[in-house]
């Protein structure tokens, strides 16, 4: 039985971690099979492991376990909704560097030891397969220069603020990139961005751009600490 488990989390039990940031992305495969089982488990199902959560496929290659704690957040909140024998797909789109208090306990159970690792905690998607196939659509429209715009947002109007939000990088462009070529790599790059982003399932973009000076943008809001374990 195959299994994916988030990278770094070799903590024997116990504690949770303290802080991290997110590490760069890549582009992850799409796991595809039908949805057996989902649910809270020890790690690997071993007694004295930590909490985590597993989603169980059944793929072209045989059983598939995936592990993760995210997972159960990526199922719960799914815009589609998978059911028990529906068709899925389950992509890891984010990899996080976070600090861990890993404990180590004797046989009876006592913490005999702790200290702090570094690890990774992964971030999930969980959707039919007609999503994914609806998303690489919608891509491939984005990515299309000659697209009828207001067509595209007909049949698709969760596209709406992806193409305000080009437009308003078209209007950035203009006005602050004088190179007619230098103009076009950076449209280029900002809508294969956008598209990339589309087809791994991620949120469709929903902030437009605003030309403001640096100066006077307000600063960033402090980023919260997820604490939870990275399984």
């Amino acid at each position: 039985m195959a299994d994916q488990r988030d990278a770094g989390a070799n903590a024997s039990t116990g504690g949770s971690g303290a802080s991290g940031a997110q590490a760069a992305r890549r582009d992850e495969p799409l796991t595809v099979g039908r949805l057996q089982a989902h649910g809270r488990a020890p790690y690997l199902f071993r007694a004295g492991e930590a909490p985590s959560y597993f989603v169980r496929l059944l793929t072209d290659h045989g059983e598939r376990m995936l592990w993760g704690k995210d997972l159960e957040r990526a199922i719960a909140s799914s815009a589609t909704q998978p059911k028990i024998g529906e068709l899925v797909g389950a992509r890891r789109t984010a990899r996080e560097a976070v600090t861990i208090l890993a404990r180590v306990r004797d046989a009876e159970g006592h913490i005999v030891s702790q200290s702090e690792q570094l690890a990774h905690r992964n971030r999930w998607i969980v959707e039919k397969v007609q999503f994914f196939a609806e998303r690489a659509t919608m891509a491939h429209r984005v990515r299309e220069n000659q697209v009828d715009v207001k067509q595209t947002v007909r049949d698709h109007p969760e596209l709406a603020a992806t193409f305000l939000t080009l437009r308003g990088a078209q209007e950035i462009a203009e006005r602050r990139i004088a190179d007619p070529k230098d103009r076009e790599r950076f449209l280029t790059l900002v809508r294969e961005a956008i598209a990339g982003s589309i087809q791994k399932g991620e949120p469709l973009p929903t902030v437009r751009l605003r030309d403001e000076p640096s100066s006077s943008r307000p600063s960033a809001p402090a980023r919260r600490q997820d604490d939870d374990r990275t399984r």
